[in-house]
């Protein structure tokens, strides 16, 4: 997905979605970014699967 920066208000950046729908993010996910800069939103699915099989090895770990 990618997001438009409209512009910043205090700590947040409102964004503009494909959908032309209004979002605030915090300021710190975006550093350096300007109004009118074009952000891509990703889901990183490998390191999805990475966090989830660390947290499902604590957890076995932790039962045992």
């Amino acid at each position: 997905m990618k997001v438009i920066i409209d512009r910043f208000e205090g700590d947040y950046a409102i964004v503009e979605t494909e959908d032309r729908i209004m979002v605030n993010l915090p300021k710190s996910l975006v550093p350096g970014a300007k109004e009118g800069d074009v952000v891509s939103i990703i889901i990183d699915e490998e390191e999805t699967k990475k966090r989830k099989d660390n947290i499902n090895k604590l957890m076995d770990d932790l039962w045992q």
